[in-house]
This record gives C-alpha cells, sequence and structure tokens, in this order.
C-alpha cells in the first residue's frame, strides 16, 4: 500500500499525463530524433560558421535526447499506477513520501534511498 488517498493518486496520474503529453508534444515532428537532419545545414562557410552551426545541432540532439528519457521516466511511473506500485520505492519499498511525490511525481525511490544513491555517485 502506498499511503495515498484516491484523490491524491488521481492528482498525480493526471499531473504525469499532462507532462507525457508536453513531452510528445515537443518531441512531434522529430520521427526519429537521431536520424532526422540536424537543425542548421552545416555548409561551406567559415570555419567559425560551421563550429557554431555543428554546436547548434549538437545542443539540439541532447536536448532532445534528455525529452526522451524524461518520457520513458515519466511513462515508467505511470505504469506503476496499472500495478499498484505507484508511490512506493523502487530500492525498499516503502512509501514515498506525498509532499515527495507532489513535488517529483516521476519519483522512484524515498527521500533516504533517493539521498543514498546521490552520495555513493560523488
Amino acid at each position: 500500500m502506498n499511503g495515498l488517498q484516491p484523490d491524491q493518486l488521481a492528482t498525480l496520474q493526471a499531473t504525469l499525463e499532462q507532462r507525457k503529453s508536453a513531452l510528445l508534444g515537443q518531441l512531434a515532428g522529430s520521427d526519429n530524433v537521431l536520424t532526422r537532419p540536424p537543425a542548421v545545414e552545416e555548409v561551406e562557410a567559415s570555419p567559425a560558421d560551421n563550429a557554431s552551426n555543428h554546436t547548434l545541432n549538437q545542443l539540439v540532439l541532447e536536448a532532445d535526447e534528455l525529452k526522451l528519457a524524461q518520457l520513458r521516466i515519466v511513462r515508467h511511473a505511470l505504469a506503476k499506477f496499472a500495478d499498484g506500485s505507484y508511490g512506493l520505492c523502487e530500492n525498499c519499498g516503502g512509501e514515498i513520501g506525498v509532499s515527495r511525490l507532489t513535488a517529483r511525481p516521476e519519483a522512484a525511490y524515498c527521500i533516504a534511498c533517493q539521498t543514498r544513491s546521490e552520495r555513493a555517485q560523488r
């Protein structure tokens, strides 16, 4: 049991659905982020212009990759509603606090496990 009230669950699920829709909207029109043409054509120009265009294209690609990663996280969180595991820490199985879920509805870990994970990464 995740300790969340039905209205809290509904609100959090709606928030995640909105985020999913927003991310899909931002990615719309980019059939395949990795194979689409560059945002700025790198034609024969000065080396400085080519470097700027290359940098811009890399930034656009990185932004799209980040959006795809965020979309995977949101979809993973939404899938947890189906099996009843939403709101439970994927590490310890304990409840994720409602304040944490309100701030980050896609949170997969409770504060204690997230803190331990971040400290271990340092």
